[in-house]
């Protein structure tokens, strides 16, 4: 694994994430994806060989193991830090685009035009929209692989002895599994931190809509004072102009009475 690549790559999502991105994003890469490759791949690579059943009978030993094992857990879970990891890219794609554009904006027009975004990180409009939609593909990943592994092994546990009676087996033979404490437990960290990263996802989700939301509602309160303070402006303004032009009819300058002077 390129360990340089995979920093590089924490580091340009990063950038754009939340803080909520920033902790799902460590945990993913810490103690998921490290674990996995570390210990998980270890703890499954004698999961074939050290199969065991009590029986000689030719293909009874693959046909059981077939039945009890129909998906690796290591491949499913290569998998699902596949899909889960990919969407984080399209959020730094994107912003690469706004940047495209944002080059090409200035070699047209010259380093002193107007640009197109005020900072091309900040999720608005359309990267506002893509970043909400990878978080919630993340989730649908993450619950989706939960739920096939627990449909799958029918639980997350590691049972000692496995009967098993499927053809050519000659009777219901037993089977055992190499390590299935250790196997158990690694199961239930990654399930676990799967939990995690869908907790952290959909808290993220609720504080974008939450801030959208909020800047919305604030936006439409400044319209309608800017509106109130515009309808009073122009309603002093036509009561100063109906004042001065009565004045100039004659409407509020009635003529002054003269009392009469006595002569002497």
């Amino acid at each position: 694994m390129n360990w340089a690549f995979l920093q590089g790559l924490l580091s340009g999502v990063n950038k754009y994430s939340t803080a909520f991105g920033r902790v799902w994003l460590s945990i993913v890469f810490l103690f998921r994806v490290m674990v996995f490759v570390v210990a998980a791949e270890k703890v499954w690579g004698d999961e074939q060989k050290d199969f065991k059943c009590n029986t000689a009978q030719p293909g009874c030993h693959n046909v059981c193991y077939d039945h009890f094992f129909p998906v690796s857990h290591i491949r499913l879970w290569a998998l699902q830090l596949i899909f889960v990891t990919c969407p984080s890219l399209l959020v730094v794609m994107h912003v690469a685009y706004r940047d495209e554009r944002e080059r090409k904006n200035r070699v047209k027009h010259g380093d002193n035009c107007r640009t197109l975004y005020k900072n091309t990180g900040k999720k608005r409009g359309g990267l506002w929209w893509t970043y909400v939609m990878t978080l919630v593909f993340k989730v649908a990943v993450d619950a989706t692989f939960t739920y096939l592994l627990y449909r799958i092994y029918e639980g997350y546990d590691f049972p000692i002895l496995l009967k098993c009676e499927q053809k050519p087996c000659p009777n219901k033979v037993d089977c055992f599994i190499a390590r299935p404490t250790e196997k158990r437990i690694f199961t239930i960290f990654m399930v676990v931190t799967s939990l995690v990263c869908i907790l952290l996802t959909f808290f993220e989700i609720l504080y974008l809509v939450g801030k959208r939301c909020r800047e919305w509602l604030t936006s439409i309160h400044n319209s309608r004072q800017m509106a109130i303070a515009a309808t009073s402006l122009v309603g002093v303004k036509n009561g100063n102009l109906e004042h001065n032009c009565g004045r100039w009819k004659g409407k509020e300058s009635p003529a002054p009475a003269y009392s009469s002077i006595a002569r002497p």
